[in-house]
């Protein structure tokens, strides 16, 4: 089967990108010839995506409509699977290029006009849908731009509810949990569209265990802005009790008021900043350490960084944000704190790091609970099933039901 990608990245970013390239992998592995069409470059890993992707379409933003009909002229894609890409032109373009499109819907972006469900000053959690609301008195209108500093850009709740309504004409969306169906279905999107497909990390190798030693080692792994909430992390780390080291793995716009604040805290001799760390490197610093945490504040639509700590056999300490409580379950393989408790945070680090028989417990029940139910192959196999069928047209009623009787 021929399978065109269309994300707006290419290379190493987040989740999204971690997913694309792993997916792609996989089924190019299981003979499935696979494309790219991308708009930007990210600057890390782009060489290991050019080996996946041999057919790539750059998708510029100032042509992106031909540029795309002209990677659907030449890759002939049997189903599409479209990514994170909002451009008008290019949704347009994928609607009526009579191939069935099916959307991985890896975030917020695409219903809430801040992106991320929650407000950026107050960092309250949103539960509403789209509405006139998101305009006043939200004031998503006004929304942060990217990149350090207090940059925005105006968003259009008319444009936005455009966007809405043509992504509700795909073959099928795709999403990783629970919460985000139901989001999808308060925004209004059909429920017979909607599959829940978690988008797991590959299986950890069996040598993969942690060594709980002494150095009581904590890894957060993800980027460093403000809805990933580092800094809320810091100020619970400074509550800690139990000595420690922390790795922050990761950069993003944040970094430097996170460093300047682990300062103000006393923290800078036990936390390292240690900036973007390629995925494949990841695993050895879980390998040196005695628990993961999440400090998500932003609800995440699943936590996939979370869950791949669990699988190499930690336990995760998280806020309960979004999707979390689907796969972290509090005392089973780690401990979910209510959203923004510093001290119930820090209390549960302090639980794990003097507790190294409950630690291991929590992080072998973890393992198993992620190969049990978040399996890598079994992930591949459900969207394999679910591409089979888009590209297979579903049988018309059969010609005598609707004959005229002379």
């Amino acid at each position: 089967m021929r399978l065109l990608f269309v994300h707006e990245r290419i290379g190493a970013l987040g989740g999204a990108e971690a997913n694309v390239l792993a997916t792609a992998e996989e089924l190019s592995r299981r003979g499935h010839s696979v494309g790219l069409a991308h708009a930007s470059g990210t600057n890390h890993g782009e060489i290991e995506w050019r080996d996946v992707f041999p057919d790539r379409f750059p998708v510029p933003a100032a042509a992106g409509a031909a540029a795309l009909e002209q990677a659907l002229a030449q890759f002939q894609p049997d189903v599409v699977f479209l990514h994170k890409f909002s451009a008008p032109a290019v949704l347009h373009t994928l609607l009526a290029c009579g191939r069935p499109v099916v959307r991985m819907v890896h975030d917020h972006d695409l219903y809430c006009m801040r992106g991320y469900k929650y407000n950026y000053f107050t960092r309250r959690i949103c539960l509403r849908a789209a509405s006139a609301f998101c305009v006043f008195p939200c004031g998503a209108s006004v929304a942060r731009g990217p990149g350090p500093g207090f940059s925005f850009h105006w968003v259009s709740y008319l444009a936005k509810r455009r966007e809405i309504d043509l992504n509700k004409d795909w073959h099928r969306l795709v999403v990783a949990t629970g919460y985000m169906r139901d989001e999808l279905l308060r925004n209004g999107f059909a429920p017979e569209r909607i599959e829940i497909h978690p988008p797991v990390p590959r299986a950890a190798q069996p040598a993969d265990i942690p060594s709980f030693s002494p150095r009581n080692l904590i890894v957060y792994a993800g980027q460093v802005i403000r809805g990933k909430g580092v800094d809320v992390l810091l100020e619970s780390l400074a509550k800690v009790t139990a000595p420690f080291e922390c790795v922050i793995l990761g950069d993003g716009s944040q970094r430097a008021e996170c460093e300047r604040l682990s300062e103000r805290l006393g923290l800078q001799s036990r936390v390292h900043f240690a900036g973007f760390v390629p995925q494949a490197r990841i695993a050895g610093y879980y390998r040196d350490a005695s628990l993961a945490v999440m400090s998500s504040l932003w609800p995440e639509p699943f936590g996939a960084t979370g869950l791949e700590a669990m699988r190499c056999g930690l336990p995760v300490v998280a806020f309960d944000a979004g999707g979390i409580r689907e796969w972290l379950l509090d005392g089973v393989n780690g401990f979910l704190v209510p959203w923004m408790d510093r001290a119930a945070f820090a209390a549960r680090v302090d639980t794990l790091l003097q507790d190294k028989a409950l630690a291991r417990r929590l992080g072998e029940n973890g393992r198993q609970a992620a190969n049990e139910r978040f399996n890598f192959s079994a992930y591949i196999d459900g969207l394999e099933n679910l591409f089979h069928r888009a590209a297979t047209p579903t049988p018309a009623p059969h010609a005598e039901l609707h004959e005229v009787a002379p």
